[in-house]
């Protein structure tokens, strides 16, 4: 079993994310979603972000332009980007057109009523060219609600890309990962381990980062 990863999402604090350095976090996410209470523009500016060393650091965008994205991309010199809207195949083929090969691209599903025959449909239509899924908990604010859907569903899909499980993912219910028949690639963490938007209880984060690695030995 590979050891699992870990994405801390929603992060604006410089001291906060060098402690999260230091703990090894796999991938540091970034929101760049004016409508999120953790819209990193407002704590930090890209030339900030674009100094954080680091080599996994995520950008989260929203139904954002094309260009708008690649900008973002090249000044706070991201490594991969996150689209958490309704972008389709032509977006996302164009997007790689431009921002070339080294930069990897995660397309969010958001789970939320579908059937798995619904929720195939829409992993089988994504373009081969993204690099990993992510499945969220479907809402009207593009995620950060804390709020887990049934994992059950996605023992009945088959999944061809390495995946990030996010929604509501807790010291509580991460033993439940060893229900599912294709593990994810990474787990991917945000309001379940903050004092408030943007703020993470690091106290928490290590403490999960124990139990990351004494589930993926368990399975």
């Amino acid at each position: 079993m590979t050891q699992l990863k870990l994405k801390v999402c929603g992060l604006t604090k410089l001291d906060q994310i060098q402690e999260l350095i230091n703990l090894d976090v796999d991938f540091l996410g970034f929101i760049f979603y004016e409508k999120s209470p953790r819209y990193v523009l407002d704590h930090l500016s890209l030339k900030q972000i674009s100094e954080i060393n680091h080599q996994r650091k995520v950008g989260v965008f929203v139904n954002e332009s094309v260009k708008g994205i690649v900008e973002v991309a090249s000044e706070a010199q991201l490594d991969i980007i996150q689209l958490h809207g309704n972008e389709d195949d032509k977006f996302i083929l164009r997007l790689r057109e431009i921002i070339g090969e080294n930069i990897k691209i995660i397309k969010v599903i958001r789970i939320g009523n579908q059937t798995p025959d619904e929720l195939q449909k829409t992993i089988n239509h994504q373009p081969s060219t993204i690099d990993y899924i992510l499945f969220d908990t479907d809402s009207k604010a593009f995620g950060g609600t804390g709020k887990t859907f049934d994992w059950n569903i996605l023992n009945e899909i088959e999944i061809p890309f390495p995946y990030f499980l996010s929604g509501g993912i807790s010291t509580e219910n991460i033993h439940q990962l060893s229900t599912l028949n294709y593990q994810p690639f990474s787990l991917d963490i945000n309001s379940k381990f903050e004092i408030e938007p943007g703020k993470k209880d690091l106290e928490k984060v290590k403490e999960f980062l124990l139990l990351i690695k004494n589930e993926t030995s368990s399975i």
